[in-house]
C-alpha cells in the first residue's frame, strides 16, 4: 500500500466478518472488500488477487507438482475443528430480516459485481441449472461448477468481441462445456480445448460465494437471479 508492506492481525469480527490492522498504521479493514475503514488509511483499498475456492481434487488435476502447506505441529490446538462450518453456521446473524426477502439469511449465494451493478446467484440454483449464463452490468457472465458439484469459477463471456453462448455436453466422459457457435470445448479453467476456438482463454471474473446475509449487507443494491428469465440488466 503507498509501497509499503502492511502486516496484519486479527482485530475483531464483526457481524461474522473478519476485521484486520495492520501492524503499521494501526487503521482497521474490513475482510469481505478489502477496504480501511478506520485509521489514517480510510477509504484506501488492497489491491484484489486471483484466487480459488476449489477441491483438492480439481486444484491438483490443474497443478500436479503442487506442493500443500503442512500443518504445524506445535500449533494444532489453534486449528478450526472438522465441523467449524456447521458450528459457525449455527451462530444467529444480527443484520435485519426482511419478511419480503425470498433468501434466508445463510442461504449461500455466489455475489458478482460488474462497475456499480452487484448480483447473487442462489446455490442451489447453480448447482441445478450449471452452468448459469447472465449479464451483470455490461458483462456477458458464465458461473461455473466443476464436475465435483463443489469448485467454483466465474468468466466473462467474450471471445475476439463475440459473446459465447454456451452449456453443458452429456452424454460424454468426462461432459464438457461446448459453445453453441463453432461446438469448441472448454474446461473448467477457462481453456478452449478442441475445436475452432482451441488455446483461446475465457477471462476470470472475481466471484464470491458467501452467505446472503452478509452478502447483501455489503452490496445492498443486490439482484437475485431468477432461474429461468432472461437477464434485465
Amino acid at each position: 500500500m503507498g509501497g509499503r508492506t502492511l502486516h496484519f492481525h486479527l482485530a475483531g469480527i464483526n457481524n461474522q466478518n473478519f476485521i484486520m490492522s495492520d501492524e503499521e498504521t494501526g487503521t482497521w479493514w474490513q475482510q469481505v472488500s478489502g477496504c480501511a475503514i478506520l485509521g489514517s488509511l480510510t477509504g484506501r483499498c488492497l489491491e484484489m488477487i486471483p484466487w480459488d475456492e476449489v477441491t483438492f481434487e480439481t486444484w491438483k488435476r490443474e497443478h500436479p507438482r503442487s506442493l500443500v502447506l503442512r500443518p504445524a505441529e506445535d500449533a494444532r490446538e489453534h486449528y478450526a475443528a472438522a465441523d467449524w462450518e456447521k458450528e459457525i453456521a449455527e451462530y444467529p446473524t444480527v443484520t435485519p430480516v426482511d419478511p419480503r426477502d425470498g433468501l434466508q439469511p445463510r442461504d449461500l449465494v455466489v455475489g458478482v459485481t460488474s462497475g456499480t451493478v452487484a448480483k447473487a446467484y442462489r446455490w442451489t440454483t447453480l448447482v441445478a441449472q450449471n452452468p448459469i449464463l447472465d449479464t451483470v452490468g455490461d458483462t456477458p457472465l458464465l458461473v461455473l461448477l466443476d464436475l465435483d458439484g463443489r469448485s467454483l469459477r466465474c468468466f466473462d463471456r467474450r471471445v475476439a468481441n463475440e459473446t459465447l453462448e454456451l452449456f453443458l455436453r452429456r452424454g460424454i466422459c468426462p461432459p464438457a462445456i461446448v459453445d453453441s457457435r463453432t461446438g469448441s470445448e472448454w474446461d473448467f479453467s477457462g481453456l478452449a480445448t478442441a475445436g475452432p476456438l482451441a488455446g483461446r482463454r475465457l477471462a476470470r471474473l472475481p466471484c464470491l460465494k458467501d452467505y446472503w446475509f452478509d452478502w447483501k449487507t455489503y452490496n445492498p443494491g443486490t439482484r437475485v437471479y431468477t432461474a429461468g428469465t432472461l437477464p434485465v440488466d
